[in-house]
Parts: structure tokens; sequence; C-alpha cells
């Protein structure tokens, strides 16, 4: 597996399409590339030239890190690959007095595996309020 930490060489249309199959969502390719541009942390993992796995995350360089859109190829699920992008945002994002992530549901477990725990005072407005309903990632309460 190559690690790369840099967005120059990377092909949007194929992340994109990780996105898909990942299953994280359909993502554009110039909205990723904004997104990525904008986050201080970024890792991209090849194998051989195949985009497998990625993460990012949005930081201020001292108060918080917030660790998102972690992606890896079905045909790599089981094998770590997602710990170990975990790992790496929260290694380069150390020295942040927070590192936060959102986690979709169902997949709290994996994430107290790796040290985070459930926040009581996390609030968000999604842009599509009533789909993030629907999918369990917001509630009335």
């Amino acid at each position: 597996m190559k690690w790369i930490f840099e967005q120059e060489s990377i092909n949007w249309n194929e992340l994109s399409n990780l996105y898909k199959i990942a299953p994280l969502g359909d993502k554009r390719p110039e909205d990723l590339k904004i997104a990525f541009s904008n986050s201080m942390y970024k890792c991209f993992v090849f194998d051989d030239e195949v985009l497998v796995g990625v993460g990012r995350a949005l930081a201020d360089g001292i108060d918080c890190s917030y660790l998102c859109d972690v992606a890896v190829h079905p045909k790599y699920h089981g094998l770590g690959l997602g710990k170990a992008i975990i790992s790496k945002l929260k290694e380069l994002s150390a020295g942040h007095k927070k590192i936060l992530l959102y986690a979709n549901p169902g997949t709290e477990d994996f994430y107290k595996k790796l040290g985070f725990k459930r926040l009581n005072t996390a609030m968000a407005i999604f842009q599509n309020q009533a789909q993030a309903l629907a999918n369990g990632l917001i509630n009335e309460t």
C-alpha cells in the first residue's frame, strides 16, 4: 500500500467513485477537490495505482481537528485500513485540544475501539434535515 498526504496527483473522479461504492454517498468531484483543499490533513491510500482508502481532517492547528470523509473500498473492508486511516489522522491531529468525528449510525463501536467517546452536546444542521432524520443521523430531541 502506498500512502500519499497531498492532493496534487489525485484523480477527483476516482475519489468520487470511491465514495459511491464505499458507500458514503454521491459526492461530486469538484466538491471533493474543494473540501480536500480546505482540509489541513488528508491521506490517500493506493494499492498499486488504485485508490482504496481516504480520509481528511479539518483542523485549526491548536484547538479542534474534525476527522471526516473516511472511506474504504469494499474489497478492502475488514483488513484494518479504516482503522489505519483514522489512526494516521489522529496522529496528524496530535496537539489539538479535541479531535472530533462524525460517525454513521451503526459505526459507533468501531470508533469507541479507537478511543472516541460519544458527545453529549453535539448538535447539527443538515442541508436536508428530513433526510438526516430519516437516516438516523439526527433526532428531534
